[in-house]
């Protein structure tokens, strides 16, 4: 009987953020889809089966959409009431689809490329890998260790519980 030979491991092309983010596909194979709603990522990829947990675009989105994409709006509207004095109407059907445009539109382009930058970049928590002297030579010496989400320390990250002294 011959022994079947060990598959070899799948190596997944480098996929370009911007091209599968913004088009809200997979970061690893570029088939799947990122989302499972308008803004809800999805649990994982129904292609390859990546999971998504690794992904934490927080706020970015938002703030790139309000920065790019609301103040200018909001400056359109100021605009046109000092030159035309735009009554409210012409304000609600001219200014009202700007900004939903300016906001809304981006929101999951940016969400799904920074999601997928996290992914190629291999994004994660900082750690200390050397010993480290924030406060210089005389200061106290920061050692290095394991991650505090490994230990199960889920936000205190040492500071009462060890000045209490109960750890």
């Amino acid at each position: 009987m011959a022994d079947a030979a060990p598959e070899a491991p799948i190596v997944w092309p480098k996929l370009e953020p911007i091209r599968t983010g913004i088009a809200g596909r997979c970061p690893r194979c570029g088939e799947g889809r990122l989302f499972a709603g308008l803004l809800t990522l999805a649990k994982g990829c129904d292609q390859c089966g990546l999971s998504y947990d690794f992904a934490d675009p927080a706020d970015g989105p938002a703030f790139f959409v309000i920065c790019f994409g609301c103040v200018p709006a909001v400056v359109f509207a100021l605009m046109l009431e000092i030159w035309w004095s735009a009554s409210w109407l012409t304000q609600l059907l001219v200014t009202g689809p700007v900004l939903l445009a300016t906001c809304l539109a981006p929101l999951r382009p940016l969400k799904g490329w920074l999601v997928c930058s996290q992914y190629f970049f291999k994004a994660g928590e900082g750690r200390i890998n050397r010993p480290w002297k924030p406060y210089g030579a005389n200061g106290p010496t920061v050692m290095p260790g394991p991650s505090r989400r490994a230990e199960g320390d889920h936000g205190d990250h040492g500071g009462a519980a060890a000045r209490r002294g109960t750890r």
